[in-house]
């Protein structure tokens, strides 16, 4: 019996472009000198990124790695059908079509497209997506559970049941029964969202119940330390070890901005000289964004102070957990009589805030955070008081030929 040859081949729909400047990824089977299309993958991507040799997207990106993961999975699901019928009387394209197409059509609830989802999303965490953004869809997918039970009683829904009026109660359901800020709230929906737009792709949810819907973030007025705070918590005396670690760290943080995932990912190969200078040149954990700032001299003797410690398995600092470092920032604040709720991250927004106050342009600091967006920095952009005194000081020596003229 002659061995059957299979193929699975990945082409763009010609002469089509979506609203985003995309072109669907087409799917075509192949046995022997037969073909058959099985239409649209659901996936759509810039004409311009397609190999065509390669049949997947050029380069190394977050999302080019994700979209070709998704088409190796449909490849090896057809790979996996056909090996699997392979030896049996009818093996035919129609067969691997339809058994194709039902396995789609298995997903029929909301609580199996989340498990279908978050399991793609597992095994992609260490390679290119974090532990917490795999936690946050596992906390979407367990509000949606419970808010099912308590609202309707019922451990599922069927896709076609998702109207516009459970994702309308499910939002109301996060500001009062889970008792989410609107802010939460919203990120919670759109997270929720996400789970939807795969049910599309897929071709197991036929309707947009997000059409409707409305996203509003609300501008939040985020917290900072004032110059005179920073002192105070740097030049305090502090004879407790712990304490003084965490202290020092806070305070790098405050002149380089760095998240506290990205300062306990430092090693010495991220301080690199250049010229004179040496820069920290590390990429962002949470976006894989390049950050680089000048190594200011504070941070620089920072860095020293622990540079002789030898039980930092090759990191620059002997980090605590996050939830630790900010149990002992609360006592810091106690020590130095600070009202306001410091949080390690209160840090990175102190170091934009003195940096646009102190005239540093919007795109340096935008850069130096490591921010995708600009508008994210945008959010930082608050006038202290101490810019306004300052730019006020410098007006009036401006207007000193006024005084002069008046007599005063």
């Amino acid at each position: 019996m002659m061995k059957s040859i299979f193929r699975v081949v990945f082409y763009l729909r010609s002469n089509y472009v979506n609203k985003e400047g995309k072109t669907s990824v087409m799917l075509r089977i192949y046995l022997n000198n037969e073909r058959l299309s099985l239409g649209s993958t659901g996936i759509s991507v810039k004409s311009s990124q397609w190999d065509k040799e390669k049949e997947r997207i050029k380069g190394r990106t977050t999302e080019a790695l994700n979209t070709n993961l998704q088409l190796d999975n449909i490849a090896s699901g057809l790979q996996s059908i056909f090996r699997r019928i392979e030896m049996s009387d009818v093996v035919s394209l129609e067969r691997i079509k339809s058994e194709f197409l039902g396995k789609k059509e298995e997903i029929d609830t909301l609580m199996q497209l989340f498990e279908k989802h978050n399991g793609d999303v597992a095994k992609q965490v260490g390679v290119s997506v974090g532990k917490a953004t795999l936690q946050k869809y596992n906390v979407c997918k367990r509000h949606f559970s419970e808010f099912l039970e308590k609202q309707y009683k019922r451990s599922d829904l069927k896709l076609t049941e998702l109207t516009y009026v459970v994702i309308r109660e499910f939002d109301l359901y996060l500001r009062t029964e889970v008792g989410q800020n609107p802010n939460t709230a919203t990120k919670t929906m759109k997270t929720f969202k996400t789970i939807t737009l795969l049910g599309q792709k897929m071709g197991v949810l036929l309707h947009d119940p997000f059409m409707n819907h409305r996203f509003h973030i609300e501008p939040v007025n985020r917290g900072f330390l004032t110059d005179e705070e920073i002192l105070l918590i740097a030049h305090k005396q502090i004879n407790i070890p712990r304490l003084e670690l965490i202290r020092d760290i806070f305070i790098f943080s405050c002149f380089t901005g760095l998240a506290y995932i990205d300062v306990s990912n430092l090693t010495p190969d991220h301080i690199v000289p250049l010229g004179d200078k040496q820069w920290i040149m590390t990429q962002r954990q949470k976006t894989s964004v390049e950050t680089n700032v000048l190594l200011l001299d504070i941070p620089k003797a920072i860095i020293a102070k622990y540079g002789g410690k030898t039980y930092r398995n090759g990191k620059l600092f002997p980090m605590l957990t996050n939830q630790k470092t900010n149990s002992y920032l609360k006592e810091i604040a106690d020590i130095c009589g600070i009202k306001k709720n410091l949080t390690f991250h209160l840090a990175r927004h102190t170091f934009a805030t003195m940096s646009l106050s102190k005239g540093v342009p919007m795109e340096s600091v935008s850069k130096m955070l490591g921010h995708t967006n600009i508008r994210t920095t945008q959010i930082y952009a608050r006038i202290t008081n101490k810019k306004i005194e300052h730019d006020m000081e410098e007006l009036a020596d401006k207007l000193d030929k006024f005084n002069d003229a008046m007599g005063l």
